[in-house]
């Protein structure tokens, strides 16, 4: 054999039409044909609903690198591998808004060859966001009677999407259901008080879920509270007194004034819910107006107050009736007057059960000639029961 025969039985490369190289010693094949991304390298907006994957068609990959950046954060993507080496998914299914994502990938295809891609793209930033605030506060200590509650700043049209990212724990462990109130409250409690000691831990994962069309949550944090004693005080309406029971057992029975005959008292569990020093109190922001507009009353000092419900219930003291109505005569538009002095005396019975409270403590009127407060005024939840409270989830 000639060496020009050798050589041309050596030679095993030979140009296409289009004046490509083809064969062993060829160019090996572009990256994006040996690993393909999705979503598309370079895309914008993309919407939290699209997958993230890696694949190749053949071969398998070696390693996928994903990071995520945010809120001027990096963190690493977890993800795995498929058995078979053909695909990567990441653990967590839904994409982050207002994020950029960057994939490196290293795969080898079936000829042996090894190829590697990086791929960037961003996902949608929403316009409109949605969050959550939160009763009680981080680190509180609260009464046995707290119900977690969460007022949305926006209408919630996908409430189970909504529920599904917020949970709620206890240690020692109960159950623990939500309820919602309308399409913007969700409040969480067990069937009965909380047990004294017990630490509760609210775990908020509403970050780009949708809870209506176009408007996504904000925030993802954990904050958690403690469940100091229990205090539970009846207000008896008909004998104008309150029994204070701490832990069961009967502390001190106070005189007090309900509300008049024309402006009663509502019935019910109600829970406290803030605890003023002093604060004014004026009839005309609870409908309570003369002729000529103003309140029927306007008292700018009201000393130990603490608010029952919404709708402006307080149980407080009272400086500016006479002392003889105190465990005798009802005679308040509502509330629930405990004797003071003006400016707030820590020796009178309202001074003595303000600083012998805590937000979370129970307030139970009887025997009022009025209507049971509704569940949704204040923190008013321990007035349904369990099954009707159950029935408010909207998980089903």
């Amino acid at each position: 054999m000639t060496w020009a025969g050798l050589l041309a039985g050596a030679t095993g490369c030979t140009s296409d039409d289009a004046g490509g190289v083809t064969g062993a010693f060829g160019a090996p094949p572009a990256p994006e044909d040996v690993i393909r991304v999705s979503p598309d390298d370079g895309s914008r907006g993309v919407r939290p609903g699209k997958k993230l994957r890696v694949r190749v068609p053949d071969g398998r990959l070696e390693s996928v690198r994903v990071v995520r950046s945010q809120d001027a954060q990096e963190s690493r993507v977890p993800g795995r591998i498929s058995a078979d080496g053909l695909s990567w998914a990441p653990d967590e299914e839904r994409l982050a808004l207002a994020a950029k994502y960057t994939i490196d990938a290293v795969a080898v295809d079936g000829d042996g060859r090894r190829s590697a891609r990086h791929t960037t793209f961003t996902t949608y930033v929403p316009e409109e966001r949605f969050i959550g605030y939160v009763a009680p506060e981080n680190r509180a200590t609260v009464g046995t009677g707290m119900i977690v509650s969460l007022e949305f700043n926006r209408e919630i049209r996908h409430r189970a999407a909504v529920e599904r990212a917020v949970r709620v724990t206890a240690r020692p462990a109960v159950e623990i259901r939500p309820h919602w109130f309308g399409r913007s409250r969700l409040d969480f409690r067990p069937e009965h008080y909380w047990k004294p000691g017990t630490q509760v831990t609210v775990a908020l994962r509403l970050r780009d879920v949708e809870g209506a069309p176009g408007v996504y949550g904000l925030q993802h944090k954990t904050f958690s509270f403690t469940v100091g004693r229990s205090q539970v005080s009846v207000v008896d309406a008909a004998r104008h007194t309150m029994e204070v029971r701490r832990d069961g057992e009967p502390l001190a029975t106070v005189p007090i004034t309900a509300g008049a005959p024309k402006t009663t008292t509502y019935n019910g569990k109600m829970v406290v819910t803030e605890m003023l020093e002093v604060t004014r109190m004026n009839g005309a922001t609870v409908g309570f107006k003369k002729r000529n507009g103003k309140g029927e009353y306007d008292i700018p000092d009201v000393p130990h107050a603490m608010r029952l419900t919404d709708s402006g219930t307080f149980l407080h003291g009272n400086y500016w009736a006479h002392h003889t109505v105190f465990g005798r005569t009802n005679v308040s538009h509502g509330c629930v007057g405990l004797r003071d002095v003006k400016g707030g005396g820590s020796d009178t019975p309202a001074g003595w059960f303000f600083d012998r409270s805590l937000i979370g403590d129970v307030v139970e009127v009887v025997n009022s000639n009025d209507k049971k407060v509704a569940p949704d005024n204040g923190l008013g939840g321990w007035n349904m029961g369990w099954n009707a409270w159950k029935a408010g989830s909207a998980v089903k």
